[in-house]
């Protein structure tokens, strides 16, 4: 039998974790945000140190996501995919800034490979990053796949500004936790 539907899930906790009344103004705080979602999932076990929120233009939370691969057996189930997802879904258009409103990704850590493509094409304006794909590699066994040599200037060219090493000690962290954890991702 071929399965019809797909379903993915964050973890119960996050609804108990986010306040969507608090805006985040600064990039700190909106990278803050993802970090400790990331920190969150490592804890509770529901995925690996991954985290990323949505963020309209006027600082306040359209959606989050966290690392769901394994719990899901998904390996599109990204921290960035699934705020992605959620986002799209919740304002039911797959180009969020296609009515011309604005939107941020703060992500703990660099998109790999496939959120760097989403990203692309999900209708973000700036994408603020808290470590880089170095510090994934060193401090996890994660591998980010191929990115172009000049991936910021290939997002810039498409409208989308990029800002990286934001709360970068704190991000590093987390996945220093995880990586010595010897969890398998």
């Amino acid at each position: 039998m071929l399965y019809a539907q797909i379903h993915l899930t964050l973890p119960a906790w996050v609804h108990e974790a986010v306040d969507t009344s608090v805006a985040y103004p600064g990039d700190e705080a909106k990278v803050g945000l993802a970090i400790e979602l990331s920190d969150r999932n490592v804890d509770l076990a529901t995925g690996g140190p991954f985290g990323a929120v949505v963020f309209d233009g006027n600082d306040r939370i359209v959606s989050v996501g966290v690392n769901r691969v394994v719990p899901h057996t998904c390996s599109a189930a990204h921290a960035e995919m699934m705020a992605y997802m959620t986002a799209q879904q919740r304002l039911q258009r797959f180009r969020l800034n296609e009515d011309g409103s604005t939107f941020v990704l703060a992500t703990s850590s660099q998109p790999c490979c496939q959120c760097y493509g989403a990203t692309v094409w999900a209708g973000i304006d700036t994408l603020l990053i808290g470590a880089r794909a170095e510090d994934v590699e060193a401090l996890t066994p994660f591998d980010e796949g191929p990115l172009p040599a000049d991936w910021i200037g290939e997002l810039e060219r498409r409208g989308i500004a990029v800002r990286r090493d934001i709360r970068r000690d704190e991000a590093r962290e987390v996945l220093r936790r995880y990586g010595e954890s010897g969890a398998a991702y």
